[in-house]
Parts: structure tokens; sequence; C-alpha cells
């Protein structure tokens, strides 16, 4: 396994820990099924679980939980029966079991993740509990296995099949993601985007859903709100790069559809952020994009990321306040919540209003999150019957999490499985990925995550990568809400897995067909076009490890009839439609992060995002000085609702990454104007969460170094005028650090020899920075 796997495969815990750094004394324990502790006897198909939760002084209460099951205790890293994913619920159970149908004589294990409400984590030891004769055993779901007739697999097309319509594959541009692609140069930039979101050209996502920013850290940094203040409010402010990104998506695809989702809050919608003025705040957002950018966005998910929503907030604030201000077409999705189990059909049928409103159902890491070549075969987390049965849309809102980069592993083979699988065996009809494009600066959070990469817009350069073209291979030969899949020609090739597997959709007004096939091994197909069905020249696509996206030889069906070899490992699409291409552009050498550099503000308006700098926590956007000159302002005013609040320690401050991870040896330096508390300078600064040295000046004249956070000398400066612009400067060389203000050493010391970017950070105050310089 590579180093960087390994990695990821840790990251697999990010629910459990998320980089919290404190140990926490809260506990969790007398785990009990059926108020027993390790029963042996159990018959009821689906027995209840509780625990007792034991706080400290930080978190007195019980703030989420999270329960795996597993045949194995071994097996409960990957939980093979049961796995809730994290939820934010503070009870302690009972809790129905929701997981695969038991078996009579079955010992299960079980343990159980808790979090504080004020952060701190807990993990049970395992427990177990074992089955006696079930009355009323449940049947397991079975996929739809074709079937097998000397060796060749027999696929019927029926033209009057009426499976599910198509609603798109799509990408999820969230966490900052997305960031330096604003800062490429066209044509390079437009470029790119025609690989995202050009239809027959790349991955051609049909979908584009956005984070409505809230000024948080929201995964890989933090994005700006539309209305940070109260006051702002009242009119709305177009910020960031996701409008910008819809609106390119729409330029290369009129049909794209658009949606939008908050991860964090500001700080005015504390403590409850679904009220009538939260409301407010969802649907102005819908005005920046009509009355700024002249465009319609289809849907709202009208919650927050992972931590579910309020019915009653839907029903009485957020779908009325739609309909009055003229968005009666944009719909509700929803939960967007990522515990499994699909509980809101639960709801439904308790609150016929919510059933009526919320028009699809969306769940986030359907997959389950196994990070390796195994993730198809994994339970993650399933749709219910009851879902099924529905008729509802049912999304997969957001899912994979991982690198375009590998065909094997996680990667595109295994996402194109992905896509089979999640219409095979959950109906889902949508899936959205996370992240259609990494963007993101080396060693800050999810690095390498992406279908493609471009993050080094002062080159140029950026890769394409194979997940694209395993994306091309359903996108490029379906429409959304036009096709629909054909049940009957959807399915396994052997039982057991679902690497091996077939989706078929047709037009829904048409003749014309399309088949996505992955190959586990070599397989002998022979399908049969049915009535209504085109028997014209089938055109083949073919994707493996050494080559994506090439066109194969033609097949011109006898009778009705094909028969194909398939090899294996591989991705197929054979379709009677035409026009697909794999787009190709000459990309630019790269190249490291200009050294020296300088930035002085100018190159941008007022409002915009500056160049090559990558907030983790606030928002920083250029801003005019007194003397009519540009600056750098950090803008949000107070510290706001974070999405990840009970999972993982805050970031702490506003902050904002520039430069290599690399960089050794150098002088940076920043002109700052402190408005209030304190401004930092960093430097050596890895990821996302303040690692690296801190030069921190107070408005008072109070200085300190830190690393991370371990302070390493203080003082104050005499007679400081915080009413006045001042120049903070750090010197590393090898391990020496020396810190000057005012080209005045006020310390010099030695420490770690290390390494990183440059760090301008701010308490959360209107503080400005401006020249900043990095030299030898």
């Amino acid at each position: 396994m590579k180093t960087w796997q390994k990695r990821y495969t840790s990251i697999i815990l990010i629910y459990s820990l998320f980089f919290s750094s404190f140990i926490y004394a809260i506990e969790v324990k007398n785990l009990k099924c059926n108020s027993q502790v390790n029963p042996v006897g159990i018959i009821n198909s689906r027995p209840h679980f509780s625990w007792t939760f034991i706080g400290d002084e930080k978190s007195s209460k019980q703030g989420g939980y999270r329960i795996m099951m597993a045949t194995s205790i071994e097996k409960l890293k990957y939980p093979d029966l049961w796995d809730t994913g994290p939820t934010s619920i503070s009870e302690t159970g009972p809790f129905e079991y929701l997981g695969e149908p038991l078996k009579s004589g079955q010992r299960v294990y079980w343990k159980v993740t808790v979090w504080g409400n004020n952060r701190g984590v807990s993990h049970s030891e395992p427990s177990w509990f074992e089955m006696g004769d079930i009355e009323n055993p449940e049947t397991a779901f079975k996929p739809y296995v074709f079937p097998n007739t000397n060796g060749v697999v027999q696929i019927a097309l029926n033209g009057h099949d009426n499976g599910r319509t198509f609603e798109g594959i799509g990408g999820v541009s969230a966490g900052a993601s997305t960031d330096l692609l604003y800062d490429y140069e066209d044509p390079i930039r437009s470029q790119i985007l025609d690989f995202l979101f050009k239809p027959k050209f790349g991955a051609g996502f049909q979908h584009l859903k956005v984070e409505m920013g809230g000024g948080e850290n929201s995964t890989c940094g933090s994005e700006p709100s539309h209305a940070i203040t109260r006051e702002e409010l009242k009119n709305p402010v177009s910020r960031g790069y996701e409008f910008w990104l819809m609106k390119e998506a729409r330029n290369r695809n009129s049909e794209v559809i658009l949606e939008y989702l908050p991860w964090s809050f500001p700080g005015y919608l504390k403590p409850d952020i679904f009220t009538e003025e939260s409301a407010e705040y969802f649907v102005s957002f819908l005005d920046v994009a009509k009355k700024q950018w002249g465009m319609d966005i289809d849907w709202v998910a009208a919650a927050e990321n992972e931590n579910y929503t309020s019915p009653d907030w839907l029903i009485n604030h957020v779908r009325p306040l739609l309909d009055a201000r003229g968005y009666e077409n944009v719909k509700i999705q929803g939960p967007d919540d990522n515990s499994g189990d699909w509980k809101i059909f639960d709801e439904f049928e308790k609150n016929k209003s919510l059933d009526s409103i919320m028009e699809a159902v969306g769940y986030h890491y359907v997959t389950g999150r196994e990070f390796n070549e195994n993730m198809v075969d994994g339970r993650g987390r399933p749709t219910t019957e009851k879902a099924k049965n529905s008729g509802k849309p049912l999304w997969a809102s957001e899912d994979w999490s991982w690198t375009g980069k590998e065909w094997g592993g996680a990667g595109a083979l295994n996402l194109a499985r992905v896509y089979n699988k999640f219409y095979i065996r959950d109906r889902i009809t949508k899936t959205l990925i996370w992240a259609p494009i990494g963007s993101i600066y080396e060693s800050v959070t999810w690095d390498k995550a992406g279908a493609m990469k471009a993050n080094s817009p002062w080159s140029g350069y950026y890769e394409v990568w194979p997940t694209i073209w395993a994306t091309a291979h359903t996108t490029q030969f379906t429409e959304p809400l036009n096709w629909q899949y054909l049940n009957s020609a959807c399915g396994l090739f052997e039982g057991t897995t679902y690497k091996g597997s077939c989706v078929t959709l047709k037009e829904k007004d048409g003749s014309e067909w399309s088949m996505i096939i992955c190959t586990e091994k070599q397989e002998e197909i022979e399908v049969k076009i049915g009535e209504g069905l085109s028997t014209g020249t089938i055109n083949v696509w073919k994707s493996n490890e050494k080559e994506q996206f090439v066109q194969q030889e033609s097949i011109t069906p006898k009778d009705g009839v094909i028969r194909i070899s398939l090899d294996p490992q591989c991705i197929y699409s054979l379709t009677t439609t035409s026009g697909q291409k794999k787009g190709a552009y000459k990309i630019p050498e790269e190249s490291p992060f200009p050294f020296p550099y300088k930035e002085d503000y100018e190159d941008r308006k007022v409002g915009d995002l500056p160049k090559y700098h990558s907030d983790q926590t606030g928002s920083f956007e250029i801003a005019l000085k007194e003397d009519g000159s540009q600056c750098l302002k950090q803008i949000i005013p107070e510290q706001g609702y974070d999405w990840m609040r009970v999972y993982r320690l805050s970031n702490v401050k506003p902050n904002t990454l520039v430069g290599d991870v690399k960089w050794k040896n150098y002088t940076c330096s920043v002109n700052v104007f402190i408005e209030g508390g304190n401004v930092e300078l960093g430097g050596h600064v890895k990821g996302s969460y303040l690692k690296g040295y801190r030069f921190q000046v107070a408005k008072n004249g109070d200085w300190k170094l830190m690393f991370d956070k371990e302070v390493l000398k203080k003082g104050v400066i005499p007679d400081f005028d915080g009413n006045k612009w001042h120049t903070l400067k750090l010197t590393f060389q090898d391990n020496e650090i020396e810190a000057f203000i005012d080209e005045v050493s006020v310390l010099s010391m030695s420490h770690q020899k290390t390494s990183g970017y440059v760090m301008l950070a701010s308490s959360y105050d209107e503080n400005l920075f401006d020249d900043l310089e990095i030299t030898h």
C-alpha cells in the first residue's frame, strides 16, 4: 500500500477523531442489548441497544453517537451488519436495530463511539450478543443476477421496462475544494472547466451542488458568506467562487442542475440555525444568484450539512418563503445527513406535510467510506425497502471522497462500479461525488481528493485523472430526466460481488439506449434487443488501467442480438447514440510556487478573493485603504456556527495560507493595521490547523511567538501605537528564527528545523494586511 494510501486509511476515522488534539475524559460503557449485557438467545429480529454516557467538565452531555455492528471484531472497522454513521443525537437509547437481517444462532459484535456536546470522543470496548431461534426472521436483499448459459451472460433489453428516471451524475464543490481553480488564468481555466462540465467532452457532470459559505472551516478551508452580518442580510453580496463556478457550468451546459447547501453559518444566526431569519438567509442566496448572476438554481438542500434539518422549519418557514419570493420552482432536497438507515421515511409517515415538500431524499456516504478495492462490496448505508417503495427520488447526495488518480483501489474503476451498484441495490438515481476537482494546497486536509487535480494556478498545470473518464462512461451516454433505467437489464454477473455489473438506460421518448458495464474478470455477454429499442449500429467505448475512454470497433446487431467479449477490470459503454469524445488540451508544464514572491493586492477588484491565498477559517478579501490603494481585509466579525462543532476542535481563528509547503529558509514580511484584537504572521505552517510558527501582535503591543499552540517567547512593545500601520517580519534559516516589528528585532532563537507555508491570521476583527513579501 502506498504511503499516502495508508495516511488516508487512517482518515477513515475522520468522524471519530476529526483532528481533535485533546484527550477528554468522557466515557461510554454498559453497552446493552435488550437491556442486557452480552445476552444469549435473542429471538426478536430487531433488538434494541443502549449504553451509558459519562461526561466531563467540558462535555457534560452526549453530543452524538455512532453504532457499529459486524460478524467479527475485525470487521467492526468496516461494519458488515450495521453502521448508523455519526449522528448528532444526545439520547443513549434504546435504539432499534436497522441493519442486515440477523440469523438464528448468529453472534454479533458491536461497539459505540460517542462525542461530547462540547467536543471530545470516546470509543467503547467491543460487546456482543447471540441470536436464538428468531421469530419472524427477515429476508436479506438479493440483487438481480443475470442468467448465465454455458459461460455466456444473457441480458435481455425490454423497451417497455418501467425503471426509474435517471437524474444524473454530479459533483459537490464544497469544503473549499475548488479554491485554487479560481486563480487559474484563461484559457487554461476554461479548459479545466470544459473537462468538468462540457457535455461529451470530459466528465460532463450533470449536477453541481455548491457550498453556501459561512466563513468557518468546512473541510479543506473556509468559504465566504453572502451575508456575514444581520445588516448585510438585507443586501446580500456575491462572494467567493461558487456563484462563478455555477455560472461557468451553466455556460457549458444550459441544462446542468444546480443546488446549494450550507456547512457553517455566520455568528448572528447562532444558536438556533432553524429560524425565520435563517430561512431568509437561505433564500437570499437565491437572490444573489438571480439578481447578480442571472441564474436560476434548481434545488436547495435545506439542512445543515450532515447534521439533519428541522421539519417544522421547512414546512413553516423555508417553503412558504421560497414561494412568496417567486421561487416556487426551487425544490427542497434533504436531509443531506451522514447517518444511515434513511430514517426520514419514518417521519414522512407521521408528517405528510414534510413528505409533500421534500421532493427528493439524499443521504451522504452510502458507500460507507471503505477506501480500498472492496469499497463497492462494503455494506455501507443502503437504502431501505420503505425508501425504495416510496417512489420518491433517492440520491447519494455526497459520496466517494477519494483520489481520481488511481485506477484500482477505491479509485476510478471502483467509482464506476459504485455508480452501477447504487441503482442495482439501492434504486438511487443520482450520485454526487466529492470532489469534482481537487484545487487544494498540498498538506491541507483531503489534499488528494478529487476526480481531477488543479492546484498549481501560477504554472497553469493540471492533471486529468482516470475518474474523469470513469464518470464519462455514464454521463456521455445518458441525459438526466430524459432517460430511464431498464430494470431487467440492470444486475450483476455474480451474486457475491458488485465488481461485475451492468446497468442499461434508454431515452424516455425514443429508442436510443446505452449500457454501462464494469468487469472484474473476463466476461462473454449476449444482448437481446427487444421491441421499441434501436437495433442500429452500437458504438463501444472502453477504459482500463492503461488507457481510458477509447472507442472500440462498432457492433452491428444480427436479428436483434449482439455478442461481445469483455476484458477483466474494465469499464465499457455500449450505445446507439453518437458524438462522444475524449477531450484533450495541451497542459502547461508544472513549476513551483514563484519565489521570491510579492503581493500588493492591487490586481483584483475590491471584494474579490486574493490570488493564491487559501482561507482556512474566516474570510479574507480585497479592500480599500484610506489612501485609495488596496489591501487585504479579514471580514468575519465573530466566530460562526461550526458544522463539525461536536466532532472536532475548532480552527480557533481566521487564517489564510500562501506559498509552498516545502519552503524552508526564507524571510516573510507584511504590513498590518490592527483594527482590533490581534494579527499573526506565520511561517513554516502546515495544513489547516495553525500548525507552525506564529508571530502574533496585539493592538496594545503585546507580542508572542508560538509553535503550534506552545508559546516560545512573549513580550510588549513600549509605546506601541495601535492606530497606525506596522510591519511584521519573520526569518527562517535552518533552525534559527528571528522576529521583527517595524524592522526592530524582538527575538532571535533556535528551535526546530521545519518547512511550510506563510500564513496571515487575525482575531475576528476587520484587520488589514498589505505588501506581503517572501524572499531569501
